[in-house]
C-alpha cells in the first residue's frame, strides 16, 4: 500500500471508532452555538466527490444552528434526539433518514439521557456555514422548544 493512503479495509474497533479514523472536534472549540460534539472522516477520496462522516453528540448536546447551499443526507446509527430542519422539529431515532435540503436551517440535539450518532453524506467541495443574523436564532429553533 501506498504511504499516506488509507486501507482499503478499515474495522470497526468499538464504541462507533473505526481502525485509522481521528476523533477530531466537531468545530473550532469556544463557540458558543453546539455542545459536546465530535465527527470522523469516514470517507474521503478524491474519486469521490462526497464526503462520509460520522457526528456523535453526547447527551443533552447539540450541533450548531446553521444554514448553507449544499445538501446534508444523514442516517440516525446511534441513541435518538430531535432535528430541526427548516420550520420543523422532528423525533429521531435508530435508522431515520434525515434530508436537509440547500439553504435550510437546521440542528441535531441528543436526548437528555443517551448519545445521538448519526452518518452524514455531503459533497467533497462545500460552501461555508451561515449562522443565524444575531438576535434571530431562539426564533429559528423555537420548533425544538416544543420538543
Amino acid at each position: 500500500m501506498d504511504e499516506g493512503r488509507k486501507p482499503l479495509v478499515r474495522h470497526h474497533t468499538g464504541q462507533f471508532r473505526w481502525e485509522a479514523v481521528d476523533v477530531l472536534r466537531y468545530k473550532d472549540e469556544g463557540s458558543a452555538t453546539f455542545r459536546d460534539v465530535t465527527r470522523q472522516v469516514l470517507f474521503e477520496d478524491g474519486g469521490l466527490p462526497a464526503q462520509l462522516r460520522y457526528f456523535e453528540v453526547a447527551p443533552g448536546g447539540w450541533t450548531t444552528l446553521e444554514r448553507h447551499e449544499h445538501v446534508h443526507a444523514v442516517m440516525v446509527i446511534r441513541g435518538r434526539g430531535q432535528c430541526l430542519v427548516g420550520d420543523r422539529a422532528y423525533d429521531i431515532g435508530l435508522h431515520d433518514l434525515v434530508s436537509v435540503p440547500p439553504m435550510t436551517w437546521h440542528q441535531f440535539r441528543a436526548a437528555p439521557d443517551e448519545p445521538l450518532g448519526f452518518l452524514c453524506l455531503v459533497a467533497a467541495e462545500r460552501d461555508r456555514p451561515q449562522l443565524p443574523p444575531p438576535g434571530e436564532a431562539e426564533a429559528i429553533a423555537r420548533p425544538l422548544a416544543g420538543k
